[in-house]
């Protein structure tokens, strides 16, 4: 992930309010998963101040309305160049909260 926190501590899965044994599966599958991965920080192999600065970046960053205008702008490339790949959108969006996270990181010092 472009703070730099291992993408498998991120996960969206779907389980109804029927299917309560789907539920305790995939919650009992994601505790497990997090604690192979250990402490943040230690599975990113990024030292404890420097996450921590990556993650008050991106905080700034979620009410950015500079940043947002930005992601509406890549819209506009998609329906231009008609690339609606999955490869396309991850490297338009990552490059754009690369640069972001990078200069809010620079406001922190």
């Amino acid at each position: 992930m472009e703070a730099g926190i291992h993408p498998e501590r991120f996960v969206l899965d779907w389980a109804s309010a029927a299917e309560a044994p789907l539920y305790v599966e995939l919650i009992t599958k994601f505790t497990n998963k997090i604690s192979t991965l250990g402490a943040l920080g230690e599975a990113e192999n990024i030292p404890f101040k420097e996450l921590k600065k990556n993650l008050i970046a991106a905080k700034s960053l979620s009410t950015n309305r500079k940043l947002r205008t930005q992601f509406g702008k890549i819209t506009q490339d998609l329906r231009k160049d008609k690339d609606y790949s999955a490869q396309f959108l991850e490297a338009k969006f990552s490059k754009k909260l690369n640069e972001a996270i990078s200069r809010e990181r620079s406001k922190l010092g």
